[in-house]
């Protein structure tokens, strides 16, 4: 007779994957559209330029191929503290944490910061993995709701006021700058209103901010050219005291996901702590990338990168929302984002939204479904797409195939 085995964690007993990932195998049905992942367009990656930052990682000598400080590699830390400082934040080596893309930085803070019930608030629509990951720590997860203009801080300070001391929230966690998935960017008043909040209930401010340079009405010639982050308003409204606000960032959306760059912006006791859970993980991320990802900053290639992605995006996102804005209403309604790579679209409540999964995936056109972003209380009739990885013939083809899906779904 077989031995009984241990049961797993009680997070894990019965756990659900990610909403997005398990979409995949609709993916390799041949002539599938994919409007779904957050996919970087192929086309935009420097191939060139990262195979000439490889050659001169690899000429350092053996140095990229061993182990490496758990903090990272200091010429990429400095370049990165570089690069915060150009985006208007208080920033040197020693404030980085280099992370195995920014999703494991999120993952490191909640380890570092959060227990079973604790409080987390996320803005409403959410990324997917912060509320998978939120999930798994067993948080107590509180919405806060979103408008044309981002998070709403009126809506967010109404539910602190009224929430017991002992329920008050360990952190906050945001996508500002053209969110993931409504494409927002949070306005500069409701920075400063989240900031005094954080500071008056004392709560973290997650930032997550891997969209901020895709922004399509920067000028050419000004990658770094962007809102002031959260953490900068932190760092003006806190003074003397300590900034609230921890800055995630990464190279997967400007310059190739493979490499596995991210980095935190923190102060020095929480980073220390987030270092402390990472050498649990993977001990430090890969010396090899790192090492690729400072030749390749330090080589002057990334602004024209950048430009380059800010364009081609543009005409993505363009050829996306005027093709569904265009001709007879196809029952799909979305706005004009100012960056980033998603669009957030509403359905008329005559559609049937599983029926226009369902016929859209008969037509070959595949999206998120709107319910992947709600920790509760979804609304269905919802859906997120992303313009970044096909390019425009294939978008305006996608687009005659969700008018198609949505006719055949209608009520």
């Amino acid at each position: 007779m077989s031995p009984v085995l241990a049961p797993f964690a009680a997070p894990f007993a019965e756990p659900a994957g990610s909403p997005i990932r398990e979409l995949f195998p609709y993916l390799s049905r041949p002539g599938m559209i994919s409007l779904a992942g957050g996919y970087p367009s192929p086309s935009l990656f420097d191939a060139e330029g990262l195979a000439l930052a490889a050659q001169q990682a690899m000429a350092q000598g053996q140095s990229a191929l061993q182990y490496g400080a758990t903090e990272g590699l200091a010429e990429l830390r400095e370049a990165l503290a570089l690069q915060a400082r150009e985006r208007g934040m208080q920033a040197a080596a020693a404030d980085v944490l280099v992370t195995t893309g920014s999703q494991q930085a999120f993952d490191l803070l909640v380890r570092v910061l959060v227990e079973p019930g604790d409080t987390v608030l996320v803005e409403v629509p959410a990324y997917p993995a912060t509320l998978q990951a939120l999930r798994l720590a067993q948080a107590r997860i509180l919405p806060i709701p979103m408008d044309e203009h981002g998070l709403q801080t009126d809506a967010l300070a109404q539910l602190l006021a009224a929430l017991p001391a002992q329920q008050r929230p360990k952190l906050l966690y945001t996508v500002p700058n053209f969110s993931n998935p409504r494409g927002t960017l949070l306005a500069a008043e409701r920075r400063e209103a989240l900031v005094g909040l954080a500071l008056e209930y004392g709560f973290r401010v997650v930032e997550d901010d891997p969209y901020g340079e895709l922004r399509f009405d920067a000028p050419d010639g000004a990658p770094q050219a962007m809102p002031a982050t959260v953490r900068a308003t932190g760092e003006r409204l806190a003074a003397a005291g300590s900034n609230p606000v921890v800055y995630l960032s990464s190279l997967s959306k400007t310059v190739a996901p493979a490499l596995r760059v991210g980095w935190m912006l923190a102060d020095a006791p929480l980073l220390r702590r987030c270092t402390v859970a990472k050498q649990t993980a993977d001990l430090c991320t890969s010396p090899l990338t790192q090492s690729i990802a400072a030749c390749y900053l330090h080589s002057g290639r990334y602004p024209a990168t950048v430009q380059r992605a800010r364009r081609e995006y543009q005409r993505r996102m363009q050829a996306l929302v005027q093709g569904l804005s265009e001709g007879e209403d196809s029952g799909i309604r979305c706005s004009r984002p100012a960056g980033g790579m998603f669009v957030w679209a509403e359905l008329d409540r005559r559609i049937d939204p599983q029926k226009l999964f369902d016929a859209a995936v008969a037509q070959g056109v595949i999206y998120v479904p709107g319910k992947a972003f709600y920790p509760a209380a979804p609304d269905l009739h919802t859906l997120r797409m992303s313009f970044a990885a096909p390019e425009v013939p294939q978008i305006a083809q996608a687009v005659e195939r969700l008018r198609t899906a949505a006719q055949q779904a209608a009520g």
